[in-house]
């Protein structure tokens, strides 16, 4: 054995020492990572040299504020940790019923539906999982219209739907079902009289939504679940911008069918819930075959981390919705006030009474809605208008309540949520100012109506 003298006296030795200690230091941090490393799912080269966070061809480091939550929502930490543990260790299919992994997954998959069941005033068995809001839309509409199809072929919607609603209403129509699509006021609200007048017979479901996706508005989901209990029809909201956002209560609201999404209430992405109310039962067609799981109403594998993910995203809305929405409102008006404030001709879309307030959807007259959202690039946004599409039409929601189409292709829609900071508003209030005042200046438009030019007396011809 070498002692300290013979060290201090022989720097060859001391140097194998301390490169014999570094790579036993070395080899106990790489543990972690040498079982993903033989597995073939991990590179050496990962783990010394991290890929950076960097743009599509692009050098930048930075990504810009999120004010999207419409679109969706990150997911809450909360949620992760209680997804991590069915991510690695209890892997067990929730559907085997033999030995003790499929008995954990289970247990875990139930409990989720009673977290999903509580927020919206629901018995457990009346929570069925699926893929996410499309799904329950789907299955609720095309599911009800195809089993009641002997006696009943008529539905009721509303123009203002999300478009998995509208696409299935119409595909019933080329199966002969007959579909009434209720117009709305210029506030997005319908009338309570037309949907009674709309009424027939042989309806068989209506379905409105909840919290419409663009423009915010609250349908009043209690008055239409009287009006169609009162006249035995089942009635079917979309609430994925709803729930956990502003309290739910099936029962208290006579909702039959109920359509939730996980990724937009802080959840994960891929995974939602239909409710379908067993007393006075409500009856499906399911759409797809297999192994009849779900009680037969949803055959394939519940993903038992993505079920346990929105069990506790619901978990946690319930318990943060009043102290959310009261932020979410501060933050909303702060953004709105400012805005109104130092930019004129600004129009907010729908009503702004029966309104969630963090969707905000604003039109900045004399200003293209592409190239706000373009200059705002440091902003995460969405625009009402078909940005995205080789269409040059403006939203169909914005169509709906009669915004004039100039208002319709200028608007965007601010997304306010539960990690939206006041910095946050208050760059994107300072950045939004800035370039609609950029913009009308550059606006031959803009000019003409400073000099008190009314736009609406000009004929325009083409050349």
């Amino acid at each position: 054995m070498l002692s300290v003298g013979s060290l201090i006296s022989s720097p060859a030795s001391l140097s194998a020492l301390l490169l014999e200690s570094f790579a036993v230091l070395l080899f106990f941090a790489l543990c972690p990572y040498l079982s993903l490393v033989l597995a073939g799912q991990l590179s050496l080269w990962c783990i010394f040299f991290p890929p950076l966070e960097k743009g599509l061809g692009e050098e930048s480091v930075l990504r810009p504020l999120y004010m999207d939550v419409q679109a969706t929502t990150p997911l809450d930490p909360r949620v992760l940790d209680c997804m991590l543990p069915y991510l690695m260790h209890y892997y067990g299919n929730p559907h085997s019923r033999t030995h003790a992994y499929g008995w954990e997954s289970e247990s875990a998959m139930e409990r989720a539906r009673q977290q999903v069941a509580s927020l919206i005033g629901a018995d457990p068995r009346e929570i069925f999982f699926t893929s996410g809001a499309t799904e329950s839309n789907n299955l609720a509409i095309k599911g009800v219209a195809r089993f009641y199809k002997s006696r009943k072929k008529h539905i009721i919607t509303t123009q203002t739907e999300h478009k998995c609603v509208l696409d299935s209403c119409r595909y019933l129509e080329t199966e002969g079902f007959r579909v009434t699509y209720l117009p709305v006021k210029s506030n997005g609200l319908i009338d309570l009289k037309e949907l009674e007048n709309a009424l027939q017979p042989d309806t068989s479901l209506v379905s409105i939504m909840t919290v419409n996706n663009e423009i915010g508005v609250k349908q009043p989901i209690s008055d239409i679940g009287q009006i169609c209990s009162s006249r035995k029809v089942f009635f079917h909201t979309d609430a994925a911008q709803a729930v956990g956002k502003i309290p739910m209560d099936v029962n208290d609201m006579k909702i039959d069918l109920m359509s939730i999404s996980g990724h937009k209430i802080y959840g994960p992405k891929g995974v939602g819930a239909i409710y379908v109310r067993r007393r006075p039962r409500v009856r499906l067609e399911p759409l797809q075959s297999g192994g009849g799981q779900e009680r037969g109403m949803r055959s394939g594998t519940v993903p038992t981390p993505l079920a346990v993910g929105l069990g506790a995203a619901c978990e946690v809305s319930q318990q943060e919705m009043e102290y959310d929405y009261k932020r979410i409102s501060v933050l909303a008006d702060r953004l709105v006030t400012k805005i109104m404030t130092e930019i004129p001709d600004v129009v907010m879309n729908g009503d702004p009474e029966h309104h969630y307030p963090g969707c905000i959807n604003l039109s900045f007259a004399y200003v293209e809605g592409e190239s706000l959202l373009m200059a705002l690039k440091d902003v995460a946004l969405s625009s009402g208008s078909a940005c995205t599409s080789a269409s040059l039409e403006p939203s169909y929601v914005l169509r709906a309540i009669g915004t004039d189409e100039d208002l319709a292709h200028s608007s965007i829609r601010f997304g306010i949520g539960r990690f939206t900071t006041e910095e946050e508003v208050d760059y994107t209030v300072q950045k939004c100012i800035q370039h609609v005042k950029r913009l009308r200046e550059m606006s031959p438009l803009w000019e003409m109506v400073q000099d008190g030019v009314d736009l609406k007396s000009i004929k325009w011809t083409q050349h």
